[in-house]
């Protein structure tokens, strides 16, 4: 593919891409939105390097790729109800994302893609791990992928969001969500197929014992944390990483603890997967 405004840089040859050449604290033209918009479907996770932008810069360079999502529990600063706050510190006990998951995919729409802009880091580990979703589905043998390919799987949020992060439901809300998608799901741009399917939120097959569900929701599972389909960040101070969450998982290592890294969070509302 090529590139008029931007650098690209891919990360590994299966997933992610370093873009250079752009100032997000300015609004983006037509040419260079859709160059990004281009990356990140063509590599699924796209970075960022020193970009000092507010929380307002960083909503609006969210909302060129579709209306914010409001996460259904995490907190948030005051007066932006959009952005989620990631922070790790001496006084945790869990943190978010600290196994291989699709953000929210609990939720009957789940979101498009995530843009994390990190502000403060350890003076070493806090690395986040992006494994490509196209990749594991490919690899799976041909019965199988006729196997998943006509089931359905619940994503469930309670057990993730109050039973190890003990957060509490934003005022409004009076059900944990929870939600029945396609196992394998179809790319709205790429048109690709891509497992749907993760540790964190995905609990059970419909249809099937809970011996049959769980001994093929761990097999995936493993499946997913092949290293050949990863890639590794790490992070930098005033760093952004954008993914995409309809055909990446990602992983955020905690291997810093007592140490601190804080970083706020961008959801792109998505579609229904099918």
């Amino acid at each position: 593919m090529t590139y008029e405004t931007i650098r690209v840089e891919p990360l590994s040859p299966i997933i992610g891409a370093e873009i250079s050449g752009v100032d997000l604290r300015k609004p983006l033209g037509n040419q260079q939105f859709k160059e990004i918009h281009d990356a990140l479907t063509e590599h699924l996770v796209i970075f960022f390097r020193d970009q000092d932008i507010d929380l307002a810069q960083q909503k609006d360079f969210g909302r060129r790729f579709g209306k914010l999502h409001i996460h259904p529990t995490a907190p948030s600063p005051e007066g932006h109800p959009e952005i989620l706050i990631i922070k790790a510190d001496a006084k945790s006990k869990a943190i978010a994302g600290n196994r291989w998951h699709s953000d929210v995919s609990c939720e009957a729409e789940p979101p498009m893609g995530s843009i994390l802009h990190m502000r403060q880091l350890p003076p070493s580990g806090g690395d986040t791990m992006f494994a490509n979703m196209y990749e594991a589905y490919e690899a799976l043998s041909d019965p199988i992928k006729h196997l998943i390919g006509g089931l359905k799987a619940w994503h469930e949020s309670e057990h993730v969001h109050r039973g190890t992060l003990g957060q509490k439901l934003r005022e409004g809300l009076t059900e944990w969500p929870r939600s029945l998608h396609p196992m394998v799901r179809t790319h709205p741009v790429s048109g690709k197929k891509a497992l749907f399917v993760n540790s964190g939120f995905t609990t059970r097959i419909e249809g099937l014992s809970a011996r049959e569900s769980r001994a093929i929701l761990d097999m995936l599972f493993e499946h997913v944390t092949t290293p050949e389909f990863q890639c590794r960040f790490r992070w930098r101070e005033k760093s952004i990483a954008f993914w995409d969450n309809r055909c990446a998982q990602h992983y955020a290592l905690w291997d810093y603890y007592p140490q601190s890294r804080l970083g706020y969070r961008v959801t792109v509302c998505g579609d229904k997967p099918v």
